[in-house]
């Protein structure tokens, strides 16, 4: 065992290592709530991911996959809204909001699920786990004989779906500081989820449903097989996505999340193999590890073993750091709430935009369901650029200390307010072009939006504790969404079908709910542009 002379005096070499590019080990660190040996030896990790390792092969195999995790998550979001109204008229529900409810509660679940499990067993499994659940679930609701089972299925799929935080984590941990702006780049993968289920949507329910004239619980399965076909669709397409995840790509456990747990000479070949991967070799060994820490490295586990020994000393010890200081207990409840606020605001508009524009569309004379899902893949696709606006903007600053304007707050809250003022507008519009025009940019603007947010929430917390820390977000931004169903149940007639008038008032809501993010947003304490992810 090192002396403690010889402990501190290579505790005060790493520290000089880490400040030749004058940068202190202060200002690297982003978050409290982590040992100092932790932070030393994640500052050592970015250090070779930064200099040596780089952004290869790896990375952008990893950006693909990852990206599949946010296309499945906004593929099963928009693929349930755009079949709402062809279930409702085949099942005949007595509220057809009851579905999303279904979904959305599964989301909790399984965000928080997921999200604490990151933390103790690793990403890994979870970054597989989640898209076999959620594909295997939705491709079954296809084939659902009655409106509970429908719902049940779905709440099923969503608690798949609701992991998707594990893979923003462990994408995260795998990549330099001087590419951490690829994590906003990765909401194009949300916007392009969106847009799939639209597509397929549209050439389903367009030329297999029943005419719309047809009332409720009178469309016979036989001639409304078009939304049966849709669900068959995504869900074969996401058990495709989990073949491509678990299968194809060789992927590799977190680095930063098996320093934290001890299992120091796992988390350097976890480094050598991207590295070779890369066509790169690296000069960090075990021994730099070891110096920092007394003792050896844990050994490796199996999944049961790690399973095991976590649940059996499971507590709030990845909770507790995430308000260790007033500083980051301020960060962390607004952050939570700016979650909660927005879970509520985006699904009260965007889940049930088929069934507004439908509404809207009777309103002006033209009700077809060709014309009803065309305008919705219009408003998808021009969801897209809202990734590449988000991406010219999270890193570019001006000024210094307090007064810092731009970077990941600033520019998520000027997104967040575009959004609000775009659905406000929304409201006042009396002609299908105009609620068209309205809602194509308020997608540009909502996907830059949760581009930046997707972003922020992982950097802001410490490897550690970034899955709990994500898993706290997720599930509020899920109990929104679970709300917002019954804001639109409160706010509609009780058939559930909104009419020309009805549909502005949950979307009126939805669009205060964003102003009061963007100002929420404006108050966070800690700013992530620029400063390397511990």
């Amino acid at each position: 065992m090192a002396n403690p002379n010889e402990k501190d005096a290579a505790v005060v070499e790493k520290q000089v290592a880490l400040s030749d590019d004058g940068t202190s080990l202060s200002q690297v660190s982003l978050s409290e709530g982590v040992g100092k040996d932790y932070e030393l030896k994640c500052a050592l990790i970015n250090k070779c991911m930064q200099e040596e390792i780089g952004f290869g092969r790896y990375q952008w195999q990893l950006f693909a996959l990852t990206g599949l995790g946010w296309l499945a998550d906004n593929l099963w979001l928009q693929g349930l809204a755009v079949v709402l109204p062809q279930v409702e008229q085949e099942l005949n529900p007595s509220r057809i909001e009851y579905a999303v409810l279904a979904e959305f509660a599964g989301l909790i679940v399984g965000a928080t699920t997921w999200g604490v499990l990151a933390d103790i067993i690793g990403r890994k499994l979870s970054f597989n786990a989640t898209l076999f659940i959620c594909g295997l679930f939705g491709l079954a609701s296809g084939g659902a004989p009655n409106f509970v089972t429908f719902s049940s299925l779905i709440a099923c799929m969503g608690f798949g779906v609701g992991g998707k935080q594990s893979s923003r984590a462990l994408y995260l941990e795998h990549i330099p500081q001087s590419h951490q702006w690829t994590l906003t780049l990765l909401s194009v993968w949300w916007a392009l989820g969106q847009l799939v289920a639209s597509l397929i949507s549209w050439v389903f329910i367009v030329n297999f449903s029943c005419d719309t004239s047809i009332p409720a619980g009178q469309c016979p399965r036989s001639q409304n097989m078009g939304w049966r076909y849709t669900m068959f669709t995504l869900g074969a397409m996401t058990l495709l996505m989990f073949v491509c995840r678990y299968f194809i790509f060789d992927l590799q456990e977190s680095p930063k999340y098996l320093v934290a747990q001890g299992r120091d000479e796992e988390a350097i070949k976890v480094l050598e193999h991207v590295a070779r991967r890369n066509g790169k070799t690296i000069t960090l060994k075990i021994d730099d590890l070891r110096r920092i820490s007394d003792g050896p490295s844990k050994p490796a586990t199996s999944v049961k073993e790690t399973i095991r020994s976590s649940f059996s000393e499971m507590s709030l010890s990845h909770v507790k750091p995430l308000f260790s200081s007033r500083r980051l207990a301020i960060n962390t409840t607004l952050i939570i709430i700016i979650w909660g606020l927005i879970g509520i605001a985006y699904p009260l508009y965007n889940a049930y935009l088929p069934l507004y524009l439908e509404a809207r569309g009777s309103a002006s004379g033209s009700s077809s369901l060709d014309e009803t899902y065309r305008n919705y893949a219009i408003v998808s696709v021009l969801g897209i650029p809202g990734s590449f606006m988000a991406c010219a903007v999270v890193d570019f600053t001006r000024g210094t200390g307090k007064w810092t304007i731009g970077g990941r707050k600033f520019s998520l809250a000027v997104f967040t307010m575009l959004s609000g003022l775009f659905m406000f507008l929304f409201t006042t519009s009396k002609t299908l072009s105009a609620v068209l025009g309205y809602s194509c940019a308020s997608g540009l603007t909502q996907n830059a939006m949760y581009g930046i947010l997707y972003a922020y929430t992982p950097e802001a917390f410490a490897a550690p504790h970034r899955g709990t820390g994500d898993a706290l977000c997720s599930a509020l931004n899920r109990i929104g969404g679970f709300i917002a169903p019954l804001i639109k149940i409160a706010t509609t007639p009780t058939n559930g079908s909104p009419s020309a008038n009805a549909a502005n008032s949950p979307v009126f809501v939805s669009a205060a709910l964003f102003m009061v993010s963007a100002i929420l947003t404006l108050l966070l304490p800690i700013e992530t542009a620029g400063k390397t992810a511990l």
